[in-house]
């Protein structure tokens, strides 16, 4: 598994988790319903970085910033619905 830095870039209707990695990038994109809640709704990441768990980390660096910034969020992707699945702990930053 690759450890990646991951940015966040924050606009003011939008917004995205970002790493690029060999000249390729791998993203999750938000989308902002009000000041306390998200839609996240797209995971992308390249073929050449797949099976490196970025897809992974992009998903817990949302939920850290969610529970950082007390923000709930609606999971549209579904990379971001099946990761829920998966970790039932990160519950309470979804609605």
């Amino acid at each position: 598994m690759t450890t990646a830095t991951i940015h966040k870039e924050d606009h003011d209707t939008k917004g995205r988790f970002v790493t690029t990695i060999d000249g390729h990038e791998a993203e999750l994109t938000y989308s902002k319903m009000s000041p306390g809640r998200i839609i996240a709704d797209h995971t992308g990441v390249p073929d050449a970085l797949k099976g490196q768990g970025l897809g992974l980390q992009l998903v817990k660096a949302l939920i850290d910033d969610a529970r950082a910034n007390d923000i709930k969020i609606v999971p549209l992707c579904p990379f971001v619905k099946a990761q829920l699945a998966r970790h039932p702990e990160w519950s309470d930053v979804f609605v």
